[in-house]
């Protein structure tokens, strides 16, 4: 019982059962009073008028009348078997009655009692009304509370009986109640374990039901999904590094080595020196996009979020980029529909936007068009580059969206893998999705994010 104390589900189901005898004391209470209650203020009424009458005949027709009406109502056949009368006269000899003589000395008048009387030489509990008539005779109205007694112990048996039942179902009940909720919070503990162990693909188990739990375990499942998927992406991220910087880094430190061996001249040393510094320019900027990866990914900057124009955004990211496509000789557009605005950072949608026309430059060949446009709909606003070079593979189509993943064909091109996996981020740190769709030709690189009216 103390193991069972100290859990909080038994504590809770306790707690209701205790609610629960509560009402069933208070339904008791109303059942009894509604029952019993109502007969006893019935039968104490009914006395009171009886009594009433009684006065009224001894004041139109005297002590005759009294004894008159009282041998009516005793050989009248009604009640016979409850109803007490007794007339006694002045001088204390009984006149009439079905019971034997009662002092009144011990009785208050006027007012209700319950006595043991000798009722047709058997003894009764009966309740008396007491009263004294005017020439100084005693005047008893009463009736037999056997079968009220009766009634009133087999309501209160019945009352106990229930009380002791109920207890039972509540004490019974929060066991039962214990031991599902135990049941239930196992399971979790279960694979709470199993993960703990090292097992990150264990889920907890979801039923067809569709209560609290299973609402819970499907979002604890969830967020088990986003913890083993961002774990993955930590390793891969941690292997991509490993081996792609591994490359820079060893020919940093190659030429470095070369320069020291080789004649120490100051031509020589600069070279070296100048081309190190370009080798580690090109590392800061791998770094500082990673940092810019995992400060979307956190949702730091969703503080700053306030409403933003997308036409001021993309027109000025376009601009940028216009010197830059007409060198390469590659024909850039821009369209925008309406005044579209969402809740956002005007930074980082500017570098979202930036990175997939850089992409759509690099890869896109020469004598090509791309063409930015903003998009809006009824709840959303879309951010669109699309070209029509070469395109992407529909299998490599997820992998360029994890970080450092490089297809064949962009090897040979300037680029660290991170573009595409930045603008991820940063669409889903702004509730939005982010997608590649095949422009057939080209490819079409797509951020839908929710709309705000300005």
């Amino acid at each position: 019982m103390i193991r069972l104390f100290n859990t909080v589900a038994f504590r809770l189901a306790m707690g209701y059962g205790i609610l629960v005898l509560c009402a069933v004391v208070v339904i008791s209470t109303i059942l009894y009073l509604g029952t019993v209650g109502v007969l006893d203020r019935e039968n104490n009424s009914k006395l009171y008028l009886i009594s009433d009458r009684l006065l009224k005949h001894f004041e139109e027709h005297g002590l005759a009348g009294v004894k008159q009406e009282i041998d009516q109502l005793l050989t009248d056949g009604v009640d016979t078997d409850t109803e007490v009368y007794l007339l006694v006269g002045p001088d204390g000899r009984t006149i009439i009655g079905n019971i034997n003589p009662v002092t009144g000395s011990t009785m208050r008048l006027d007012r209700l009692v319950d006595r043991r009387v000798v009722r047709y030489g058997r003894l009764s509990d009966s309740r008396l009304l007491p009263r004294e008539l005017p020439n100084g005779a005693f005047l008893i109205v009463g009736r037999d509370m056997q079968d009220i007694h009766e009634i009133d112990q087999l309501v209160l048996r019945s009352l106990a009986f229930g009380g002791v039942l109920a207890v039972l179902i509540a004490v019974g009940g929060a066991i039962l109640f214990r031991n599902q909720l135990e049941h239930r919070v196992a399971a979790i503990r279960h694979t709470v374990l199993e993960i703990e162990a090292g097992d990150l693909s264990r889920r907890i188990p979801v039923l067809d039901s569709n209560d609290e739990f299973t609402r819970l375990n499907h979002d604890i499942n969830h967020m088990l999904d986003q913890i083993q998927h961002l774990m993955e992406g930590v390793r891969d991220v941690s292997n991509a590094i490993a081996h792609d910087l591994r490359t820079p880094l060893g020919r940093i430190r190659s030429l470095l080595d070369e320069a020291l061996r080789k004649d120490r001249n100051v031509e020589r040393l600069s070279t070296a020196a100048t081309h190190a510094i370009r080798q580690i320019d090109d590392l800061t900027i791998v770094f500082d996009k990673l940092l810019q990866i995992a400060e979307a990914e956190s949702g730091t900057r969703r503080q700053s979020f306030e409403t933003v124009a997308l036409k001021e955004i993309v027109t000025d990211v376009v601009e940028f980029y216009d010197a830059a496509a007409e060198a390469k000789g590659v024909r850039l557009t821009i369209g925008i529909e309406g005044e579209p605005t969402t809740l956002g950072d005007k930074d980082l949608l500017a570098s979202a936007t930036a990175n997939l026309i850089d992409n759509a430059l690099k890869y896109a060949g020469h004598d090509s068009t791309i063409r930015v446009r903003v998009v809006q709909d009824r709840n959303t606003v879309s951010i669109v580059v699309q070209d029509n070079g070469p395109g992407i593979p529909a299998e490599e189509k997820e992998k360029v969206m994890t970080r450092f993943y490089r297809g064949d064909r962009s090897r040979t091109l300037p680029g660290n893998g991170l573009g595409l996996p930045i603008v991820s981020s940063i669409s889903h740190l702004h509730a939005g999705t982010f997608a590649l769709e095949d422009a057939n030709p080209g490819l079409t690189a797509r951020i839908v994010l929710p709309r705000v009216r300005a």
